[in-house]
């Protein structure tokens, strides 16, 4: 059963994602497909993740859809205008690809190639309904497409917010990107359940499918790093306290644990879990099997 067949008809989906690599040897990306196949529902391939140059997600989304994954095509708009943006989702189609993630993207700034030009003709909302206008057999300049793609478009919100002004913010932008087409969403990683849940006493009025996000912890310093420059993630003290506290050969299993409790929590609050395993791709379904999905 497709993403969209399960997350429409209200099962339970889990999705996971995992990078292109830097290169042209496929070894780990078929390694990880042959791992994910037959676990989860669908798995999200990173566009430039963080803008450092990967090899293309598109060709990473095939290769996975050739190997029986179901691909999620992370979509950002840093890089293309919109007639580039638009001529890779319409060959994304040709390709099998069904559903796409539309997300603004890091600035080039950020990455490994700092002196790239950012892009950004258009951002997060205005490629959804980019994704929306071919959908209905048009592309941007109005011109009629020999053949209309149907795909499956989603977008990620932020459940951690400093201010209450924020999180209005967040909800004000949820709608915003269902009135532009989004039929899903996925959040950022989220460590804390109590902020899940108020977020989705306010997403569920929407009707649109949330998964909740998951990254499972490696080690203290990965937790600090994303509290000090990840926006939306708050990683709390006492889960750094266990970890720190631990010995070093127990960090792995801990973190592991931790991730699946988190999804124990928060799967009853929401339509799927997206689990964010990066690098650690091969864990995703023992996680799974502890979370009882």
């Amino acid at each position: 059963m497709s993403l969209q067949s399960k997350l429409t008809s209200g099962q339970f989906a889990v999705s996971c994602e995992f990078g292109p690599v830097k290169g042209v040897d496929l070894h780990e990306v078929h390694e990880n497909i042959e791992i994910l196949k037959g676990k989860v529902d669908a798995a999200n391939v990173t566009d430039q993740q963080s803008s450092v140059m990967r090899m293309s997600g598109l060709a990473t989304a095939a290769i996975a859809i050739q190997g029986g994954l179901e691909p999620i095509y992370q979509m950002t708009c840093r890089d293309r205008n919109r007639i580039a943006l638009q001529s890779d989702l319409l060959g994304a189609w040709a390709l099998g690809v069904k559903n796409v993630l539309a997300l603004t993207g890091d600035m080039a700034a950020r990455g490994d190639h700092p002196q790239a030009k950012d892009v950004f003709d258009l951002d997060s909302v205005t490629l959804l309904q980019t994704i929306t206008t071919l959908n209905g057999g048009k592309d941007l300049a109005g011109t009629d497409l020999k053949g209309a793609p149907a795909f499956f478009p989603g977008a990620v919100v932020k459940v951690e917010n400093d201010t209450e002004a924020s999180f209005e913010l967040q909800i004000a932008k949820m709608q915003k990107k269902i009135a532009a087409g989004a039929k899903f969403f996925q959040t950022q990683a989220c460590y804390v359940p109590k902020s899940f849940e108020k977020l989705m006493k306010r997403a569920d009025k929407f009707g649109v499918p949330v998964m909740v996000g998951v990254i499972p912890l490696k080690n203290v310093g990965s937790a600090r790093y994303m509290n000090a420059n990840v926006a939306g993630i708050r990683v709390p003290d006492d889960l750094i306290d266990i970890m720190a506290k631990a010995a070093k050969e127990d960090r792995e299993k801990i973190g592991i644990e931790m991730a699946a409790n988190l999804i124990k929590q928060m799967k009853g609050m929401c339509q799927g879990v997206h689990i964010m395993a990066v690098a650690w791709e091969k864990k995703v379904p023992e996680i799974m099997a502890l979370a009882g999905l």
